[in-house]
């Protein structure tokens, strides 16, 4: 599922010229490129939509001055999904080879590190000014404080308030970002901008306590990932934390997501568990009162056909199956 498939023809043109702009963009040198495209190949692209639509909220913006930034967006989402897959050893991503699984885990942090470093030119190239660059970096130094807290709490139950502080740094900040740029882009007012940004905040937590419960329950030919790939891992998530609240089995469970070896069995085990209880829905419920608060912040100023397209898109974040 593309998270455009359902939006305006002007959208969908937008998409083909980014994807045109993105492999531009990692074509400095030919294995640079080779072991790039595999990872930009296939992604929703859902951070350079947010922030390509805001950017069009209200009147029509030039592509020459968007997708520079757009293109830029998505080379730093694929530069952090890069580093975290070194982090916890992924073997694949988005149903292919990881780089680190590929190149080895030297030659990945490299690529992730080609990737920010890309992104941070086409911005200074296109002169959007020191605003758009401090976003950005914010945005990085968020991204790592995020990854670097999961890291320091593997196989430790967190609790609600540090699973959401969590979420919050990994996805909720960048899609809020993307938003936010969008409207500054657009030179929309102030409180144009952060409701827009409101509504990427809130649509980031849902979207991230969907991918969680994914991790479970998704399938794994759809998702591209195996499941449980969390709990092996170590990160414990929305999901697990509610099962621990009121499965009748919490102590095996526990015992399970807390350990450092875990086999497909043990994951087997604490997946039925997880199921069991009412953790799906309520995780479900908890992404569908994300989803009304971000339909909440939606600006009445906004353009017709970018606010259906972002109630589409809020709508796609609850229902996704990867």
């Amino acid at each position: 599922m593309n998270f455009v498939a359902a939006l305006s023809e002007k959208a969908s043109k937008n998409i083909s010229e980014l994807e045109e702009n993105i492999r531009q963009a990692i074509s400095d040198d030919p294995f640079i490129f080779e072991a790039c495209e595999p990872l930009i190949r296939g992604g929703k692209r859902l951070r350079p939509m947010l922030m390509l639509l805001c950017a069009n909220a209200k009147n029509s913006c030039p592509n020459s001055r968007t997708m520079p930034l757009a293109t830029a967006l998505e080379l730093i989402h694929t530069a952090s999904l890069v580093h975290d897959d070194i982090i916890d050893t992924s073997k694949k991503r988005r149903g292919v080879e990881t780089a680190n699984s590929k190149y080895g885990a030297q030659i990945a942090v490299l690529i992730g590190d080609y990737l920010f470093a890309k992104a941070f030119q086409l911005v200074a190239e296109n002169n959007y000014g020191a605003e758009v660059q401090l976003i950005l970096s914010k945005l990085v130094k968020q991204l790592c404080i995020g990854e670097i807290m999961q890291d320091r709490s593997l196989f430790v139950v967190p609790t609600m308030s540090e699973y959401y502080r969590r979420i919050n740094l990994k996805t909720a900040i960048f899609l809020s970002s993307c938003c936010r740029l969008g409207a500054i882009v657009a030179q929309l007012d102030d409180s144009e901008i952060e409701r827009l940004a409101a509504y990427g905040t809130s649509l980031g937590l849902a979207f991230q306590i969907i991918d969680d419960l994914l991790d479970f329950c998704g399938d794994e030919k759809v998702t591209g990932k195996p499941r449980g790939g969390d709990l092996k891992s170590g990160v414990i998530t929305l999901p697990v934390v509610r099962a621990l609240s009121t499965s009748d089995e919490a102590p095996a469970l526990k015992k399970i997501v807390t350990s450092e070896t875990v086999t497909c069995t043990d994951i087997d085990a604490a997946i039925k568990i997880i199921c069991a209880t009412d953790a799906v829905d309520y995780c479900k419920t908890r992404a569908e009162a994300h989803i009304e608060s971000a339909r909440v912040n939606l600006p009445a100023s906004l353009k017709i056909s970018v606010a259906l397209a972002l109630e589409q898109i809020a709508e796609f974040v609850v229902d996704r199956t990867r």
